[in-house]
């Protein structure tokens, strides 16, 4: 157990709110529902502007076509739908009509990650950033609670270019403020910290900022970001961190592989080679149950950010130690080569040398 008491409020209902405010500010931006705009909150949108909203039902790949062609038009496009339905089925028409002609549409996926809960695997999408990371020209944000999210659709909204957000279906924690600075492709230092550095994504920097408390409990001092865009990634931030505390956790509601920490992996394999290690969903569908304890079962916890991250400490350790004997080795080796110096070559001292000249001199 932890100190913070976070509260918690709906990304999806931000996300509503933030599109009635746009609505409001520019007649241009015009909203398309797959059938559920009631789950996704743009009925919202809907009840303020019908004229701007559009529902293309249960037909995912015609909305949107039909998003790339009223971008084309002029119109800013939000096509909001659940994640599954946003990108496993839509890729094709996502690929070719949006992230090919560089189209200005903001696809917002809700219901993402395993908090779906009851839905169960089919709805469970945890592949949707492999995804849309892999796609030339587009931005993808992952906003950390329902306060960055209003911000988020704001500056997508402001963004030329395909952006694609993620959203949740469960209330997140709160762990940002309506003052705090957002900017797509810059990320956010929340807690400072020296020995270790948790980066996270969505819900998961609520869990990240939980488990540095755990960790100052026992005297380690971790670094908290918030990688709310994972496409352009913030690699300065990420640098920086590495090199400042030395050992690196990532901790994202997402299949571990090819999500955000393979990303950050990438970078810091490039840029600084420092002990790292991720914290995702294992390489498996999920199944129904509650959030929580879905996010227990897959390992999404603070305790398992806390093991985490002691075991990049011990590495970072290790290296520590490996570093220090490979200093006093050069030491000793410097220290070698001067009185080999001292004694000359073949390591005789001048007495043993002036011996040798004067035996030679006898011999002729």
């Amino acid at each position: 157990m932890t100190n913070l008491d976070f509260k918690k409020a709906s990304q999806r209902k931000a996300f509503g709110e933030a599109l009635v405010e746009l609505g409001k500010e520019n007649p241009n931006v015009v909203v398309l529902a797959g059938d559920l705009a009631s789950s996704t909150k743009t009925n919202v949108f809907e009840k303020a502007f019908p004229e701007r909203h559009f529902n293309f039902g249960i037909a995912e790949e015609n909305m949107m076509g039909a998003a790339a062609g009223l971008a084309i038009s002029g119109k800013i496009v939000f096509a909001s739908t659940f994640s599954v339905f946003a990108t496993a089925r839509a890729y094709d028409h996502v690929r070719q009509s949006i992230a090919y002609t560089r189209a200005n549409v903001k696809i917002v996926a809700t219901h993402a990650g395993i908090t779906v809960g009851g839905d169960g695997a089919t709805h469970q999408m945890a592949e949707d950033l492999a995804l849309m990371m892999a796609l030339p020209n587009f931005t993808v944000v992952v906003p950390a609670d329902a306060v960055e999210t209003k911000k988020a659709i704001k500056a997508a909204a402001a963004h030329q270019g395909p952006v694609y957000i993620r959203l949740g279906r469960t209330d997140f924690p709160v762990v940002t403020r309506p003052k705090d600075p957002f900017e797509i492709g810059k990320a956010t230092v929340l807690r400072r910290g020296r020995d270790v550095t948790l980066i996270g994504t969505g819900i998961m920097v609520s869990v990240c900022l939980e488990a540095a408390e755990v960790l100052a409990s026992h005297g380690i001092s971790a670094r908290v970001i918030n990688m709310s865009t994972i496409k352009p990634m913030d690699q300065e931030t990420i640098i920086k961190a590495a090199r400042e505390t030395g050992a690196v956790v990532t901790a994202e509601e997402h299949n571990v592989e090819m999500g955000m920490g393979s990303a950050i992996a990438m970078v810091l394999a490039e840029h600084r080679h420092v002990p790292m290690k991720r914290v995702g969903i294992p390489d498996v569908f999920g199944e129904s149950g509650e959030s929580d304890e879905l996010m227990e079962k897959y390992g999404l916890t603070v305790d398992n950010i806390v093991d985490a991250a002691r075991d990049v400490l011990k590495r970072k350790d290790k290296i520590r130690t490996l570093s220090q004997l490979k200093k006093r080795l050069k030491k000793m080796e410097a220290e070698l080569d001067r009185e080999r110096k001292k004694k000359g070559d073949g390591g005789e001292d001048g007495g043993e040398r002036k011996n040798r000249k004067h035996r030679r001199g006898r011999k002729r």
